[in-house]
């Protein structure tokens, strides 16, 4: 079973949970930007929570169906046909043999997922089928006339065919929590940050997601070794303005990370289209 792939709308890729524990070698985790989206795909569809889906960013995806196939779509909430019929994102929905699975641009939020059952039969890379655009590594961003393999279905069924989810928010409000090099920044720019809101730039990436508002002025101007770095993290460079680390970020930088986004709002993060406005609160 297999998937053509007819157009790609700006970028859409294969991910999966990522590949943990290879930072020690230079070799961030990936996976997908949204992974509770992702995770809710997969189960709709019978497949492990863990199994290789497409994160398709602002739309424009189509693809035919080489074989019949179950399929499901969560994220960012997508006018989806199939066979020239709408679907609905969050349900279960069936591709015929040769028909064409379309989607259009989301109205919120910016990642959707596609999961097909059976998942996405790619070659892993170090255990994991997702594509790193960092470092380069896992499958190519998808192109037009790529063929996807699907693996076999799962043994158990989707016992559910509607997943009734809210989409990503209008107004993005993450709790940050502050360090682990707070210490660096004045005590007004620990203030501005909670206090005043940052646009989304279209510099925005699945490395990380360039911001723009006020300056968070620094109190100390030394030289910062490299350490590590993990999702969520808000990193100033020089300019002033921070940068929040997602799926594809480097494992090390060097410059002050001013505070981490909690777990569970980086979600909310990756949803967060340029132009939006994004607020911090003290977690």
């Amino acid at each position: 079973m297999s998937l053509e792939v007819l157009t790609t709308g700006p970028l859409a890729t294969v991910q999966d949970l990522g590949r943990p524990g290879h930072a020690g070698i230079g070799v961030g985790t990936s996976g997908a930007a949204d992974v509770p989206s992702l995770k809710l795909a997969n189960r709709l569809v019978g497949n492990d929570e863990g199994a290789a889906a497409i994160e398709v960013t602002f739309g424009g995806l189509a693809l035919r169906a080489t074989r019949d196939l179950t399929v499901a779509l969560t994220g960012a909430p997508c006018p989806i046909t199939v066979a020239g019929r709408e679907g609905a994102p969050n349900s279960v929905l069936h591709v015929a043999r040769g028909a064409e699975l379309r989607l259009g641009v989301p109205a919120v939020g910016l990642r959707s997922y596609l999961a097909v059952r059976g998942g996405i039969d790619v070659e892993p890379v170090l255990g994991s089928r997702s594509t790193d655009v960092l470092s380069g590594l896992g499958p190519e961003a998808l192109q037009p006339c790529a063929v996807l393999p699907v693996g076999p279905p799962p043994s158990r069924f989707p016992v559910v065919d509607l997943a009734p989810v809210a989409g990503p928010p209008d107004d993005v409000v993450l709790r940050v929590r502050p360090g682990p090099r707070d210490d660096w920044f004045t005590a007004d720019a620990l203030k501005t940050l909670v206090s005043a809101p940052y646009e989304v730039t279209a510099e925005s990436n699945r490395v990380g997601m360039r911001l723009d508002g006020p300056v968070l002025e620094r109190s100390c101007t030394e030289e910062l070794p490299s350490e590590g770095m993990v999702t969520g993290a808000l990193q100033v460079p020089p300019v002033g303005t921070p940068t929040l680390f997602l799926a594809d970020h480097p494992v090390t930088g060097g410059y002050p990370v001013i505070g981490v986004v909690v777990s569970a709002d980086v979600r909310r993060a990756a949803q967060a289209r340029p132009g939006q406005r994004v607020h911090f609160r003290y977690e």
